[in-house]
């Protein structure tokens, strides 16, 4: 459509008072505003459409949708009009309806570029390839640029990759796609370097790789300028496709001249090395050693170059770690290879040493020298250690005094060293006396430090930071070891770093672990929002707020962080539409991808599928009391029983498990090892859980019918199959925790900083899993009872023994549950945190008993009223009750007392941790100076608060729940 003429359009002065209101916010005047214009003007479509957005933002969204479909059957053409529905649908997750709306102002104006491209663009959003490919190609015919012709050869690669069968990608849509820009080659129409791009990415993909080569090395690799070695990174990717090795090297080693500190040349250089001696490759004698100049092919020629870059770099103006660094890889490869070479490039120990002379106050020596420790033979690591202690200039202290740095330069070069011992394990190897004694030097070394950082911003880490963490990282080793005080003191120094480094996210991450191990979660809450987690992280370590959430108690936080979890992964879908259209419109095809690889990635996060199942656990714990609540509340999650929406197959551990520092050697370290198994444990309680989900919303869909189970009607009724579906899933349910038991048999022990452990453990020891298994069993009978009538004694039987059992059951949970939250032992507190999960667990249990119970009602008050009218036929002045009835009766009373139990002792628990004067204790051994005092004070008061405010949402949950119990009356 043309663009607006020089006279403004008369209907955008009367839109715009409607527009303003909307864009501050005002709804309701908008919806006014847009009434009063429609009295006047009533064919005036976006004032309708207008009004929809303000009725969708006040959640009016049934009449909105109305408004709008109103409005869109008129196919209208003015660009406000469809802008705005543009608009409203995409508030309302609906970007299919935009590209009808398109498609018919296609049809109108069939000339039209803007709506062409709108309309491609909807495609684009909702991924519909093969329409974006037509619709791209249209957009050629009516207006020849480039880029509307590309955009159609970039849906064909779509096409490619979203196709399920491998082969029909290769062999019909990437050929396509070459054909196409190879008629563009050939008439030489290729203008910009995002065309070039995207005829390399065809042939990457279609495993062409010579051809891709010659692209990138002809006249059109001339157009690859943007990134900086685009084109000598595309030719090493393709020689190394091919095998070509001595391309590969010679184009690493010339790189290495033009920049001797560039790492990932490095690499390439030696593997390239290494793969022409293993295949005796020789050079010719007379010709060129290869396309890109001179190949070395063997040690010798690998040994001088590094030397010759050592050289260059003492004559460079500017300090490079590259040449050095390489001269440790090629020793390590070397001797990984078995090769008696490694002497002519000298002693590591000595290498690492001069290394550290040179670069020891530069905060990335110690990442840099991790790397090749292993270097070191076990015998020479206190001797190293005291090397490099020796070179540092510390300032002359008396004896028994420590010898403080006198600048930053010599602080980070210390630092450098205590970050080594702990790494080599020295400090590992210490009795208590002595760990203690190094916390107290680093502590020290740490206040000493802050002298240094003085100026800095409340947004700057303060230089001696590491000192800090470092004391903490010995303080938990002495905590496993099973110094109580040692955690408290842990979260105090932490506590104190923080106040000195309120940005400093080491502090805050190791509370948040600290924390929740000693099982408060309320200071946690705070500590991860003021981490400000951008965008990836809410999924990369999200996982450490959700884990706890609301296992501890904690319901309203672990409801808010539920939320803002999913919030995330629901935007993701919106967000990455957008990505894919921006790329489109700039040309950057090469991340059209990513992109959906990336929204995959995120679609099939086992956090996701986490928080989701948890979030829908959770509210149905907080808001559906009875049967009928329980209904309603399932109906507006849409659940169902027969769904699983989780993507099994394709989960995702997408948790970063490295996002606490860690100075520990590699036997103690996180291994991959680790990250398997707990991706396994992760899955398993997963399944439990949403296994669990299942059936309780399986519950509401078996509501007591009164035709007779036995006919003909059954299957139409779809009851049966109801019964069928909650039975195949008990059975599910029951294979889960069989591979849960087998899987915690292993007793697999975790680092301390490593992944957290699920809840399964608890689940099964507490006997919460056998009390929930013994619960859906018994909504099996109970049907079975509704199904066969009061007749059958052996199912009342059965039915009464399930009721006594759950009774004995849910009070051993209860007796689990038992004991002080905080106590007070040799002048030291202990928390225990797994009476807190087990009073969780128990709110839990007591809810799906409840459920359970209500269907149980549901079905016996009809047999009962049944009997009543009978009694009142025959006259007779007693029929006898069916002892079902009786157990039921006896069975919620048991449940009544129970729970009336369980809040006296949580009320007990209140008036104790009220009642506790925790700034009375004096610990013994932990080294508190006058300045730790306040922290110490602090922390034992966020702990003592959070069991607190722990109890008194459990304690108000339960009595929501004694409430409905007592309600449960046939």
């Amino acid at each position: 459509m043309a663009a607006r003429g020089h006279v403004q359009d008369p209907n955008d002065r009367r839109l715009r008072p409607i527009y303003d209101y909307l864009d501050n916010g005002n709804n309701k005047m908008a919806i006014q505003q847009a009434d009063k214009l429609l009295k006047k003007h009533k064919d005036l479509h976006c004032a309708k459409v207008l009004k929809a957005i303000g009725l969708q933002r006040t959640g009016k969204q049934d009449e909105a949708y109305a408004l709008a479909q109103e409005v869109a059957a008129l196919e209208p053409t003015d660009d406000n009009s469809l802008q705005a529905l543009t608009i409203l649908y995409r508030e309302m997750h609906r970007p299919e309806l935009v590209t009808k709306l398109y498609e018919a102002a296609v049809k109108k104006v069939p000339n039209s570029e803007e709506y062409h491209s709108h309309l491609f663009m909807a495609y684009a959003r909702v991924g519909e390839y093969k329409k974006m490919q037509q619709a791209g190609m249209a957009l050629y015919k009516i207006v020849p640029k480039n880029p509307y012709y590309f955009w159609s050869v970039m849906s064909l690669i779509m096409q490619s990759i979203s196709a399920q069968d491998e082969n029909l990608s290769k062999t019909m849509f990437l050929p396509l796609a070459e054909r196409m820009v190879e008629k563009m080659v050939k008439e030489d129409k290729i203008e910009a370097e995002a065309e070039v791009e995207l005829y390399y990415m065809i042939l990457e993909r279609l495993e062409k790789y010579k051809e891709a080569l010659d692209v990138v090395r002809g006249k059109l690799g001339e157009k690859l300028t943007s990134e900086l070695q685009s084109r000598e990174n595309k030719c090493m990717a393709m020689y190394k496709k091919l095998h070509r090795w001595p391309e590969c090297n010679a184009l690493a080693r010339r790189l290495l001249l033009k920049n001797s500190d560039d790492w990932q040349f490095y690499i390439t250089y030696f593997d390239s090395v290494f793969q022409l001696i293993d295949e005796s490759w020789t050079p010719p004698a007379e010709e060129e050693h290869s396309l890109e100049g001179e190949v070395h092919c063997s040690i010798e020629q690998a040994v001088n170059f590094i030397e010759e870059r050592i050289t260059e770099e003492s004559k460079s103006s500017r300090p490079l770690r590259g040449p050095y660094l390489a001269k440790l890889e090629l020793i390590r490869r070397l001797r990984h290879r078995g090769c008696n070479d490694e002497y002519k490039l000298g002693d590591p120990e000595e290498l690492m040493f001069q290394y550290f002379k040179k670069f020891g106050d530069k905060p990335c020596c110690f990442t840099d020298l991790k790397v090749f420790v292993d270097l070191l033979p076990p015998s020479q690591y206190t001797k190293f250690i005291r090397q490099l202690l020796d070179v540092i200039p510390l300032a002359a202290a008396a004896e028994n005094e420590v010898a403080l740095p006198g600048d930053i330069k010599a602080l980070q070069q210390h630092l450098c060293v205590v970050q080594l011992s702990r790494l080599l394990g020295i400090y590992h190897a210490m009795e208590k006396k002595q760990k203690l004694a190094v916390v107290r030097e680093l502590m020290l070394r740490y206040r000493h430090g802050l002298e240094f950082g003085k100026s800095c911003l409340k947004t700057e880490l303060q230089f001696s930071d590491y000192y800090c963490l470092l004391a903490v990282h010995l303080l938990l080793d002495l905590w496993l070891e099973g110094e109580e005080a040692a955690v408290w003191q842990c979260l105090t120094l932490l506590e104190e770093g923080l106040s000195h480094s309120p940005s400093n996210a080491q502090f805050k991450l190791l509370l948040i672990r600290i924390y929740c191990r000693l099982g408060a979660f309320e200071p946690v809450s705070e500590l991860y929002s003021s981490l400000d987690a951008k965008h990836i992280q809410h999924d990369t370590i999200g996982y450490l707020l959700t884990r706890y959430a609301g296992s501890l108690g904690h319901y309203a936080a672990a409801s808010q962080s539920c939320n803002f979890a999913l919030r995330f992964f629901h935007s993701n879908q919106k967000d990455t539409s957008e990505y894919i259209i921006q790329a489109y419109k700039y040309g950057a095809f090469e991340k059209i991808p990513e992109f959906i690889a990336f929204r995959n990635r995120l679609n099939s996060s086992l956090h996701f599928a986490q928080v989701r199942t948890e979030r829908m656990l959770l509210d149905l714990l907080l808001e559906a009391n009875i049967s009928t609540s329980l209904e309603e509340s399932i109906k507006s999650m849409s659940l169902s029983p027969e769904e699983d929406d989780i993507p099994w197959k394709d989960l995702r551990d997408n948790r970063d498990l490295t996002v606490l520092f860690s100075w520990d050697p590699k036997d103690r370290d996180i291994s991959e090892e680790h990250r398997k198994l707990s991706l396994e444990e992760e899955t398993l309680w997963l399944r439990i859980r949403s296994l669990t989900l299942r059936l309780v919303s399986g519950l509401p869909t078996l509501g007591h019918t009164i035709q007779p189970k036995n006919s003909e009607k059954t299957a139409e009724n779809g009851v049966s199959s109801k019964i069928d579906t909650i039975r195949a899933l008990l059975q599910q349910l029951e294979a889960a925790v069989d591979s849960g038991k087998k899987f915690l048999e292993q007793k697999i022990q975790y680092p301390v900083l490593g992944p957290p452990p699920t809840r399964m453990a608890g689940f099964f020891s507490n006997g919460s899993c056998q009390c929930q298994t013994s619960l859906f069993y018994l909504v099996s009978d109970i049907y079975e009872l509704d199904t066969n009538g009061l007749d059958s004694a052996e199912i009342q039987e059965r039915i009464g023994n399930s009721f006594k059992s759950l009774v004995e059951r849910l009070t051993d949970l209860f007796n689990k549950c038992k004991g002080d939250l905080i106590e007070v032992r040799d002048g030291t507190l202990k928390t225990h945190p797994n009476l807190l999960e087990n009073l969780v667990f128990f709110v839990e249990t007591i809810s799906i008993a409840l459920w359970v119970s209500s269907y149980c009602d549901s079905v016996l008050r009809p047999f009962k009223s049944n009997l009543q009218k009978k009694k009142k036929k025959k006259k007779e002045s007693s029929v006898a009750m069916p002892p079902v009835f009786t157990h039921f009766l006896d069975y919620v009373t048991e449940l009544q007392t129970l729970t009336s139990n369980v809040i006296d002792h949580i009320k007990g628990l209140e008036i104790i941790l009220t009642a506790l004067k925790l700034e009375e204790l004096s610990f013994k051994d932990t080294l508190l100076l006058q300045e730790e005092k306040k922290f110490t004070k602090t922390v034992q008061g966020k702990v003592q608060s959070s069991y607190h405010h722990s109890v008194q949402e459990i304690g108000e949950l339960l009595k929501k729940r004694l409430d409905t119990i007592k309600k449960l009356k046939i």
